[in-house]
């Protein structure tokens, strides 16, 4: 019987990317804290996750037209594109700069944690695949 890696994995190979992807836009908001103008960006990450096409996750919209609001991309892709929102400001700035770098800290920090916590899952994971063909 063959095994299928992707699946023994389950969504825990799907959140590690996007995890990795959500820390580059965070570190990104935060480099540009500063910069006149620039408008913070998150991954949506429960959106970015269906989209990835997990198991259990829940099906996006489709739409006939471009204009249509909340569905899928149309390339059918792991394009996370449609997950990454403009983030909404507390108190924006008078240059239009929209980061929060205490807020950036923290979502940097709770996705951190996330991140090591998947790690740890496909460590256990791969660890009892291993123990299962050893035998030991």
């Amino acid at each position: 019987m063959a095994l299928n890696l992707d699946t023994y994995l389950g969504v825990h190979a799907d959140a590690l990317k996007l995890q990795s992807q959500r820390m580059e836009v965070l570190a990104n908001n935060l480099a540009n804290a500063d910069t006149p103008g620039y408008k913070a960006r998150d991954i949506d990450f429960k959106a970015a996750l269906a989209q990835a096409g997990s198991p259990g996750a829940s099906l996006p919209l489709s739409t006939t037209s471009a204009g249509h609001l909340g569905g899928a991309s149309a390339n059918g892709t792991g394009d996370t594109s449609g997950a990454l929102k403009y983030r909404v400001p507390l108190a924006p700035s008078l240059d239009g700069n929209t980061v929060d770098a205490q807020l950036e800290q923290a979502a940097f920090a709770d996705n951190t944690v996330r991140y090591h916590a998947t790690l740890s899952f496909i460590s256990a994971r791969l660890k009892n695949l291993m123990t299962a063909i050893t035998g030991q």
